[in-house]
């Protein structure tokens, strides 16, 4: 067991290694092509050169953290769900997904998820902010220190946040019904 931890921590090592590290990885994967050991019997069997051949595979070819069908933005993967829900239903599947629905912490950022639900025609998308005990908060936990209202309603009669493609966001009832955009960690290691 030891050594299955041991190589996921190589492999997310491998991951977030410099470029300049990765070139060099074919040139180890053909002194190590031949070798076949394998970690003892008691785990699983896994070639000790795992980790240069996901290195040699990464020098190749660019690859995404990201899974099929999301976007990729700084650390985070995000999908534009065009399936309208609850804001509550809406955060559910995004946990089934792995994730929360998106929190925004920078202008850049909204802008990005603007873009998002702009390619999917749609002009309205639940985000993860919600009014809780006199303050807003992201159900993500990160901090709310970045806000972009465009309007702002009662918060404790409209306490879910929406994102509106071409403007700031909003504050709604949670149980009308929005398309919505999940996020999770690019890095799950």
């Amino acid at each position: 067991m030891k050594t299955i931890v041991l190589l996921s921590l190589l492999l997310c090592a491998a991951s977030a290694a410099p470029a300049e590290d990765k070139l060099a990885a074919p040139e180890v994967e053909d002194k190590m092509k031949n070798q076949e050991e394998l970690v003892p019997k008691d785990s699983v069997p896994v070639p000790m050169n795992a980790q240069v051949v996901e290195q040699a595979a990464a020098a190749q070819a660019p690859f995404s953290f990201c899974p099929s069908g999301w976007f990729s933005y700084d650390s985070h993967c995000f999908l534009f769900v065009n399936n309208p829900m609850t804001w509550f239903k809406a955060e559910e599947h995004c946990n089934d997904l792995g994730g929360h629905l998106a929190s925004v912490t920078s202008g850049r950022q909204y802008s990005f998820l603007q873009t998002i639900a702009q390619t999917a025609g749609q002009s309205v998308a639940w985000l993860g902010g919600f009014y809780l005990q006199g303050q807003w908060l992201w159900i993500d936990r990160e901090r709310f220190y970045y806000n972009n209202w465009y309007s702002q309603a009662s918060a404790t009669g409209c306490p879910c946040i929406t994102l509106r493609s071409t403007t700031g966001w909003s504050n709604v009832q949670c149980t009308s019904t929005n398309r919505f955009i999940c996020a999770k960690s690019r890095f799950s290691c």
